[in-house]
């Protein structure tokens, strides 16, 4: 069941990255125990994905006696993550302080998108936003349009959730040595920018502009980018080094002679456009068959339903069926202690009497 099995770990519902954060944690062993709000999710727990694996209660934590009953359950739990505005669990009585002089021991994290202090910390703001101030947006997209948000994949989830996750189980670790817990503080700001951390040493050595389009890996290269082809689908081609490129001149037949220089980017436009109609020739099912499984490092842009389909896929079996709904498996592989999704989403609630009778917590309330 994965190698967090035995942790206990508390999350207080949110949307976005809290949920996805708590996803990763309970496919990785954990039992995550949801404290819902009362009323309908934002998000149908039937096809809600993000509540895999996870056990619910519903608490009023306006309420004395729910308030109580969370603090009860943060007693025995090895860690605690919000994400709500700095000073709000603070004002109902839940903040780091208030739970950890009852548990030294708690991890307590929290997720916010601009951080616990600083000008912007009590602003509202989505993805889109804390990209945007890291630079990270800036890079992304055409050279003559605007900006391309990358879903909120960048900010909210790889900037947010997988850091969040990373903190807690570090914290974890070094709970497990001192026998203290501390406060992660998971700011999508701090997590964004840290991810754009190589293109900072490609602008240090002077390689990197920032004119979008320009450069070796924002599709500025023609060896680096996406193509159509004759059937109106799309191919990607990254192929950086000079033996993968070479072989990318074989497998498309190009000219050696126009396409010799490659690093050469001032002729990066042109060959950009010649490619374009090399890919155009042929379908991508065809190209599929020239590069696919090469080391011109090839694939297909495919949709969702495709990617389900696609071989390399079904035999690592990257996606699953939980509860009748199609979705990605849990990552990463372990040799020993293997993830599994224990079950589907639960309905907000559906826990209340396991989870306090596992974990031993009497509640507030009658």
């Amino acid at each position: 069941m994965g190698p967090l099995q035995g942790v206990k770990i508390i999350e207080v519902s949110g949307i976005g990255p809290g949920p996805f954060c708590g996803m990763l944690l309970a496919d990785l062993g954990a039992d995550v125990v949801c404290i819902d709000r009362e009323g309908p999710p934002m998000i149908n727990p039937e096809t809600d994905c993000m509540r895999r694996g996870k056990r619910s209660i519903v608490l009023d934590m306006k309420s004395a006696d729910g308030r109580e009953t969370l603090l009860r359950l943060a007693d025995k739990a090895d860690a605690l993550f919000e994400g709500y505005r700095p000073g709000v669990m603070e004002r109902l009585g839940l903040g780091p302080a208030d739970c950890m002089a009852r548990n030294e021991r708690l991890v307590y994290g929290r997720m916010t998108g601009w951080g616990q202090h600083g000008p912007l910390s009590q602003a509202a703001g989505h993805d889109i936003n804390y990209i945007s101030l890291t630079g990270a947006l800036h890079a992304i997209g055409r050279s003559e349009g605007k900006p391309a948000p990358p879903l909120n994949l960048v900010g909210d989830f790889g900037g947010g959730a997988l850091f969040l996750a990373l903190g807690i189980v570090s914290a974890l670790l070094e709970a497990g040595r001192s026998g203290k817990g501390q406060v992660v503080d998971a700011a999508m700001t701090d997590g964004s920018a840290l991810l754009m951390s190589l293109f900072h040493s490609l602008e240090a050595q002077g390689q990197w502009q920032h004119r979008r389009e320009s450069n070796l890996l924002d599709g500025g290269a023609h060896f680096y980018n996406v193509y159509e082809t004759k059937d109106g689908k799309y191919i990607s081609i990254g192929s950086i080094e000079p033996q993968f490129y070479e072989l990318l001149i074989a497998k498309a037949e190009l000219d050696p002679d126009e396409f010799g220089a490659q690093m050469d980017s001032s002729r990066w436009p042109e060959l950009k456009r010649s490619l374009e109609r090399v890919f155009r020739t042929r379908s991508r099912a065809e190209w599929c068959e020239i590069m696919e499984g090469t080391d011109v490092c090839f694939a297909p842009v495919l949709d969702f339903g495709e990617a389900r389909q696609h071989p390399h896929h079904l035999a690592r079996k990257t996606y699953i069926d939980v509860g009748g709904m199609a979705q990605p498996a849990p990552a990463p592989r372990f040799s020993r202690t293997e993830p599994e999704v224990s079950h589907a989403a639960h309905q907000p609630g559906a826990d209340n009497e396991s989870v306090l009778q596992d974990w031993g917590v009497v509640p507030a309330f009658r």
